[in-house]
């Protein structure tokens, strides 16, 4: 895999963020905390709570083993510098990490639910399978990590996971993948939580992946992943 340099990293964070502010997937306060992987095995993490009017002076640098090796990083974000670097280890393709508190994604979190298939643009993303919650733990504790490695690694199609009674972490390939990822999930939460006023989301077909895969080839378009 081919990673950003540090600057387009700390760059496209920062129109990521924009993004995510805009589609209404960051929470009162606007906390979260996203991070790029960059060359030379390094991670670009935002280094503060609120990602609100990020900018270049809002990023630390660590190693895939969580030591800073550039700028500081305040005491809120260094508790879940692991989070982000034990699935870096864990994926490999994985290019960018992001933590918000989506509103009606962690709807589904705060109720230890999975989100279910029931949306097809979530099929585009390659996801085939309920978005899972990793059972609670102080967030960036060494057993909460542990459920989250857990996961990834045992679900290798699956770009997200929702941390029970706490928020959602998502991982794609780079940071804007992992922004829209982030708004479609929690536009898929919100649905499956309107259609069951209605007698309940229909969950898509085992085969809907195919069926898309090959339905987007016919325009040379293919799953995000």
């Amino acid at each position: 895999m081919t990673f950003l340099h540090a600057d387009s990293a700390r760059a496209e964070l920062i129109k990521a963020a924009k993004s995510l502010s805009a589609s209404g997937v960051l929470f009162r306060g606007e906390h979260a905390n996203l991070s790029a992987r960059i060359e030379g095995d390094l991670v670009v993490i935002t280094r503060g709570g609120s990602i609100a009017n990020l900018s270049e002076s809002n990023f630390a640098t660590v190693t895939l083993q969580g030591e800073t090796v550039e700028g500081e990083i305040d005491s809120v974000t260094a508790e879940i510098v692991e989070m982000h670097t034990a699935v870096y280890r864990a994926r490999e393709s994985v290019g960018s990490i992001m933590h918000v508190h989506a509103p009606h994604a962690t709807a589904f979190a705060v109720a230890h639910q999975a989100i279910p298939v029931a949306y097809e643009p979530l099929v585009r993303f390659g996801i085939t399978e309920p978005i899972p919650v990793v059972p609670w733990a102080p967030r960036g504790s060494e057993a909460s990590v542990g459920g989250i490695v857990q996961i990834v690694e045992k679900h290798p199609g699956l770009p997200a996971v929702l941390l029970a009674n706490h928020g959602v972490l998502a991982f794609t390939s780079n940071p804007m993948q992992t922004a829209h990822l982030l708004a479609t999930l929690d536009e898929a939460a919100e649905l499956v939580l309107n259609a069951r006023v209605l007698g309940g989301e229909k969950e898509l077909p085992e085969e809907a992946l195919a069926q898309v895969k090959k339905h987007m080839a016919q325009f040379g378009s293919k799953v995000m992943a």
